[in-house]
Parts: C-alpha cells; sequence; structure tokens
C-alpha cells in the first residue's frame, strides 16, 4: 500500500512539474506574440517612432549617405523626403499626380528618373535622390521643404516640414551622431540568422568593410561615428537579418533584455553583430 501511495505521489509529482513547464512555456510564447515590434530614435528630449521595415528602409538611405562622405543634413532631407513620398516602403503605384511614380521616393520614369526597375531598387533610387540634392546649391543651410522640393518638384512642397523632427532624429543615429540613441523592440527570431547575409547588406549600405566573421558574429575594427552608424544600422535590420546582440564602444543592444542600450565591456574599437543561433 505504501509503494501505491509513493507511486501516486511521484505521478502526481510528475504531472505538477509538467504542468508548471507546460504554463511557463505558454506565459513565454504570450509574452512574445505581446510585444508591439517598433524602432525608435531619441534626440534631446523628443523621440520618434517607425516600423521595422521603415526603420530599415531608413537605416539603408542614412548608409548611403555615410557611403558618399555626405553631412548628416542631407539624410535628414532624404528621411523626411521619402517619409512624405512613399511612408518610407519601396511601393510599386504612385497616386493621381504621379501615376507612374514608384519607390521609396516616389520617382517618376517619365521625368527622367530612370527605369521602372531602376526606381523601385532602393540603392538606385537614394543615390538618384541624393545625386540631385548634391546639386542644389547651400541645400546644407535651407529647410527641408526647399531642398527636398528643389529634387522632388512635388505638387505639395510644403508637405515635407512635417516629417522634419523623424528626419533629423534617425538621421542623427543612423549616421553614427548621437550614440546609443536607436532602439529597436522585436520579438525574438524564429530562424537562424546566416553572418554573411549580414556582411553582404553591410556592403551593399556602407560599401566594402574591413569586416570579419567569426561564428555566429561579424566583427568590423571601426571607432567613433563610424562605429555607431554601423551600430544602429544592425539594430535597425535586427528584424530580417535575425540579429540578436550588438556590441560597440562599451554598450551592448541585445535584442532578449528588451532594455536598449546598455553599458558592458564590449571594446572601443570594435563593433560585434551576432546573429541567432540555429534551434536545435
Amino acid at each position: 500500500m505504501r509503494r501505491f501511495r509513493r507511486a501516486i505521489v511521484a505521478v502526481l509529482a510528475l504531472a505538477l512539474v509538467a504542468g508548471a513547464i507546460y504554463a511557463i512555456v505558454a506565459v513565454l510564447q504570450r509574452s512574445e506574440t505581446l510585444v508591439s515590434e517598433r524602432c525608435v530614435a531619441v534626440v534631446g528630449s523628443e523621440s520618434y517612432e517607425l516600423a521595422t521595415d521603415q526603420a530599415a528602409n531608413a537605416s539603408l538611405i542614412a548608409a548611403i549617405s555615410v557611403q558618399r562622405g555626405l553631412p548628416p543634413r542631407a539624410s535628414s532631407i532624404a528621411l523626411a523626403t521619402a517619409m512624405q513620398e512613399s511612408r518610407l516602403r519601396n511601393i510599386n503605384y504612385g497616386d493621381e499626380a504621379g501615376p507612374d511614380s514608384r519607390g521609396l521616393f516616389q520617382q517618376r520614369p517619365t521625368q527622367g528618373w530612370g527605369t521602372e526597375a531602376q526606381v523601385m531598387d532602393p540603392v538606385y533610387a537614394t543615390n538618384a535622390f541624393f545625386d540631385g540634392l548634391v546639386k542644389v546649391p547651400g541645400y546644407e543651410t535651407m529647410e527641408i521643404t526647399q531642398a527636398a522640393q528643389a529634387v522632388q518638384r512635388s505638387a505639395f512642397p510644403r508637405a515635407y516640414a512635417q516629417h522634419e523632427g523623424m528626419g533629423r532624429a534617425f538621421a542623427s543615429a543612423l549616421t553614427g551622431h548621437s550614440e546609443s540613441s536607436l532602439n529597436c523592440e522585436l520579438r525574438m527570431p524564429d530562424a537562424a540568422g546566416d553572418p554573411a547575409a549580414v556582411l553582404e547588406e553591410l556592403t551593399t549600405a556602407f560599401g566594402t568593410p574591413a569586416a570579419t566573421v567569426q561564428g555566429r558574429s561579424v566583427h568590423l575594427d571601426i571607432t567613433g561615428t563610424q562605429a555607431w552608424a554601423v551600430a544602429h544600422w544592425a539594430v535597425a535590420n535586427a528584424k530580417s537579418l535575425s540579429i540578436t546582440q550588438v556590441d560597440a564602444a562599451g554598450q551592448t543592444w541585445n535584442r532578449e533584455k528588451r532594455n536598449g542600450w546598455e553599458a558592458s565591456a564590449a571594446p572601443a574599437d570594435t563593433v560585434t553583430i551576432t546573429v541567432s543561433a540555429p534551434t536545435t
């Protein structure tokens, strides 16, 4: 009888443990689904929010401005323009004012911006915008509406002004002029990351970086504004590239902790981008 009771107690204990484990897993899974994914850039006392796909497009625009050696103001103008024209999304349609408009900047093939395939390529479209912007004398000190209009020739030139704050905040972070100022809150990735894919996208955005791949991490020996431009780019692209951690200049962004940038032992002269491991 005692053995029977002990067996019953053991079975009940196992059931309780199994139930507790199931409950914990269920809570964790539910907590992941409740995460509202977004990216936020802070400048001074103001903060601005973008969806993760918008932030990724913003990071490409800013990176190309860095690659070209342009001032942060160029990136601010481009981001405000793209937000007004396409909501920072690479859309394949236009509106009544420009039915053939396409892409991030709603450029029109009929106005000499390139073929439809070209303006739908975010890299081509961004470079085409900057090609036009750098031809505008004094664009660095112009109001955003004036500079954007000089390039875009929009029917609603004053509309660009409403996105000036967002453009300034994300440009400052993504060009590396504001340290640890961009954070993305994300669910944990559901697939393994690929360091080679990270390196390929980095090369597209910034040119050919001096980077090495070790295991699940990409290492870049860079400092200053360049380091923070790359670090913030990595955070902005963490969702699509399954990036889980970014280390830069004594600070770390950890996707799982969701605490933004925190002080760490990260070396001052290296940026490390780590992707998620394969699930077993």
